[in-house]
Protein backbone atom coordinates (compact mmCIF):
# COMPACT_ATOMS: atom_id res chain seq x y z
CA UNK A 1 0.00 0.00 0.00
CA UNK A 2 1.35 3.15 -0.96
CA UNK A 3 1.94 6.51 0.86
CA UNK A 4 0.22 9.32 -0.53
CA UNK A 5 0.12 13.27 0.26
CA UNK A 6 -2.55 15.74 0.84
CA UNK A 7 -2.89 19.62 0.84
CA UNK A 8 -5.53 21.36 1.75
CA UNK A 9 -6.07 24.29 -0.62
CA UNK A 10 -7.97 26.16 2.32
CA UNK A 11 -5.62 26.38 4.82
CA UNK A 12 -2.14 25.16 3.06
CA UNK A 13 -2.01 22.12 5.63
CA UNK A 14 0.04 19.15 3.88
CA UNK A 15 0.13 15.56 5.69
CA UNK A 16 0.89 11.89 4.12
CA UNK A 17 -1.46 8.83 4.31
CA UNK A 18 -1.13 5.38 3.96
CA UNK A 19 -4.00 3.70 1.92
CA UNK A 20 -4.93 1.07 -0.62
CA UNK A 21 -4.48 2.03 -4.04
CA UNK A 22 -8.00 1.53 -4.63
CA UNK A 23 -8.92 4.03 -2.07
CA UNK A 24 -10.78 7.21 -3.30
CA UNK A 25 -8.50 10.18 -2.33
CA UNK A 26 -9.45 12.23 0.86
CA UNK A 27 -11.66 15.47 0.45
CA UNK A 28 -11.89 16.51 4.25
CA UNK A 29 -9.00 18.36 5.88
CA UNK A 30 -7.49 17.13 8.89
CA UNK A 31 -6.46 20.48 10.20
CA UNK A 32 -9.54 22.60 8.98
CA UNK A 33 -11.94 20.39 8.69
CA UNK A 34 -12.50 21.79 4.87
CA UNK A 35 -13.66 19.47 1.95
CA UNK A 36 -10.59 21.26 -0.23
CA UNK A 37 -8.32 18.24 0.58
CA UNK A 38 -6.50 17.46 -2.48
CA UNK A 39 -4.37 14.41 -3.70
CA UNK A 40 -0.67 15.84 -4.62
CA UNK A 41 2.35 14.09 -6.63
CA UNK A 42 4.71 12.74 -4.26
CA UNK A 43 8.74 12.37 -5.02
CA UNK A 44 8.01 8.71 -4.52
CA UNK A 45 9.59 6.58 -1.76
CA UNK A 46 13.85 5.77 -2.56
CA UNK A 47 15.10 2.62 -3.46
CA UNK A 48 16.01 0.63 0.08
CA UNK A 49 18.70 -2.23 -0.71
CA UNK A 50 18.12 -5.17 2.27
CA UNK A 51 19.62 -8.56 2.86
CA UNK A 52 22.54 -10.43 1.88
CA UNK A 53 21.86 -10.21 -1.87
CA UNK A 54 24.61 -8.03 -3.03
CA UNK A 55 27.79 -8.62 -3.48
CA UNK A 56 31.51 -7.79 -3.16
CA UNK A 57 32.13 -9.79 -6.78
CA UNK A 58 28.92 -7.30 -8.75
CA UNK A 59 31.52 -4.56 -8.71
CA UNK A 60 34.53 -5.51 -10.24
CA UNK A 61 37.98 -3.19 -10.18
CA UNK A 62 39.09 -2.08 -13.34
CA UNK A 63 42.50 -3.64 -12.81
CA UNK A 64 40.58 -7.48 -12.43
CA UNK A 65 38.45 -6.79 -15.07
CA UNK A 66 41.51 -5.53 -17.53
CA UNK A 67 43.48 -8.69 -15.78
CA UNK A 68 40.19 -11.38 -16.88
CA UNK A 69 39.86 -9.71 -20.13
CA UNK A 70 43.91 -10.05 -20.35
CA UNK A 71 43.65 -14.33 -19.75
CA UNK A 72 40.45 -14.31 -22.37
CA UNK A 73 42.69 -13.21 -24.84
CA UNK A 74 45.71 -15.43 -23.92
CA UNK A 75 43.60 -18.48 -23.81
CA UNK A 76 41.96 -17.82 -27.24
CA UNK A 77 45.30 -17.53 -28.79
CA UNK A 78 46.33 -20.74 -27.59
CA UNK A 79 42.93 -22.09 -28.65
CA UNK A 80 43.69 -20.86 -32.74
CA UNK A 81 47.18 -22.14 -31.99
CA UNK A 82 46.47 -25.84 -31.49
CA UNK A 83 43.41 -25.39 -33.88
CA UNK A 84 46.00 -24.72 -36.72
CA UNK A 85 48.00 -27.32 -36.00
CA UNK A 86 45.49 -29.99 -35.62
CA UNK A 87 43.69 -28.73 -39.29
CA UNK A 88 47.12 -29.46 -41.33
CA UNK A 89 47.14 -32.79 -40.03
CA UNK A 90 43.76 -34.03 -40.40
CA UNK A 91 43.29 -32.82 -43.59
CA UNK A 92 43.42 -35.65 -46.29
CA UNK A 93 45.23 -35.57 -49.83
CA UNK A 94 43.65 -33.81 -52.80
CA UNK A 95 46.25 -35.97 -55.60
CA UNK A 96 44.16 -39.33 -55.50
CA UNK A 97 40.89 -39.21 -57.95
CA UNK A 98 38.03 -40.64 -57.92
CA UNK A 99 37.34 -43.82 -58.41
CA UNK A 100 35.42 -45.37 -61.57
CA UNK A 101 32.80 -47.71 -62.01
CA UNK A 102 33.76 -50.47 -65.02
Amino acid sequence: MPTYDYKCNGCAHEWEVFQSIKASPLRKCPECGKLKAKRVIGPGAGIIFKGSGFYQTDYRSKSYKDAAKADRDAQKKSETKSDSKSDSKSKPSASKSSSSKD
